[in-house]
């Protein structure tokens, strides 16, 4: 059997365990809501468009979809198009919803984005633009772990097989020269794949020694008495790295490119505005956090986990293609052609507009 057999394989046995994120986050029964941002008088619709349906995850990764939902930018910017919102817990269901045609736009971490590229030979979407560089780090316990080496022989979690962190945590091993089956997780340390919201519950258990994670949950474990081991910034050039990226349904982006351009501008507004008012920000994200899952982040959750993470419209298209080799070396993915799966005219156009710099697509856009 190939690798890419496998993984895809894989991809479908975790799509049918309710146990599993993927089932909480489904965009069928996971309650889409619309905007309740007022609707200015006298505005028109988008292309004649009822709605555009936008997805994200629930973490501070995800702070421009937060912020920009919460404060109404979006909503603003599509004039009496409805900005309707669905909110995911993992890459592989939200590409299901975006090729299923159930969103239209939608946050996402780069390995789901590049899983749903190349599965689909190209068809099903293009990355539109950057939003977030960094929050990831590797959490352990202090009492078990008290260097990189003394990583060898435990348990650590990622939050899904083949996702953003997972990837990067099986090349991280690679270098040190251990050994892990990919797909079992199994070896000279043993991978376990965790959900999110779980996780600190098993790691205040002690049936894990750590986990390789995104913020917020990096900072929840932090508050659980976890000790930053590694925080992944420092593997990269300059300290920057994509974990969130926006992308579009091709058919969408073919139809429809003023609604494209609105959702991008409002994204730009937001960005920067973010950039303006960090602790104003994170307090919105909070709020939209707080009323997406029901309940807001402690202070020292949210303070370390809001400072680790960039706020960009900058794709970071080189570390994408990097990501993706990681994958190859991992066994999780054929090697892919990522040729088009760029589209960064819209926001170009957008960020000249309001007299920003343009952003690069490292050889990789439709032109």
């Amino acid at each position: 059997m190939s690798a890419t057999t496998a993984w895809r394989r894989t991809l479908a046995a975790l799509a049918a365990l309710p146990l599993l994120t993927l089932a909480a986050c489904g965009y069928g029964s996971q309650a889409r809501e619309e905007n309740t941002a007022e609707v200015a008088a006298g505005a028109k619709k988008i292309d004649g468009l009822g709605s555009v349906r936008i997805g994200y995850f629930g973490n501070l990764t995800h702070a421009t979809a937060l912020v920009g939902r919460r404060q109404g930018t979006f909503q603003k910017e599509l004039g009496a198009t409805k900005a309707e919102y669905a909110v995911f817990n993992a890459g592989p269901s939200e590409i299901e919803a975006l090729n299923s045609g159930s969103i239209d736009i939608g946050w996402i971490g780069p390995s789901p984005a590049v899983n749903g590229y190349t599965k689909s030979n190209g068809k099903s979407l293009r990355i539109i633009g950057g939003s977030a560089s960094g929050g990831v780090k590797l959490v352990v316990n202090p009492k078990k772990i008290k260097s990189l080496k003394d990583v060898k022989g435990k348990k650590i979690a990622t939050p899904q097989l083949g996702n953003t962190q997972d990837v990067a945590f099986l090349n991280w091993i690679a270098d040190q020269g251990w050994t892990v089956d990919a797909q079992s997780g199994t070896g000279d340390v043993t991978v376990v794949r965790s959900d999110n919201k779980v996780t600190p519950d098993a790691f205040r258990a002690g049936s894990l020694d750590g986990a390789w994670v995104p913020e917020p949950t990096a900072s929840k474990l932090v508050a659980e008495g976890g000790k930053v081991l590694l925080d992944e910034a420092t593997l990269w050039p300059d300290h920057k790295f994509v974990i969130t990226n926006i992308i579009v349904r091709q058919a969408f982006l073919t139809k429809h490119p003023k609604a494209v351009e609105a959702v991008l501008k409002a994204s730009a507004e937001t960005n920067k505005w973010i950039n303006a008012n960090s602790d104003k920000a994170k307090a919105v994200a909070n709020k939209q956090l707080q009323a997406d899952s029901g309940t807001a982040l402690p202070a020292n959750v949210l303070d370390p986990a809001w400072e680790s993470i960039r706020i960009t419209d900058d794709p970071l298209a080189a570390t994408l293609t990097t990501e993706a080799e990681h994958a190859v070396t991992a066994g999780l993915l054929k090697k892919p052609d990522l040729q088009g799966i760029y589209d960064l005219t819209i926001l170009n156009n957008v960020l000249r507009a309001e007299g920003s710099s343009t952003v690069d697509d490292a050889g990789l856009g439709t032109g």
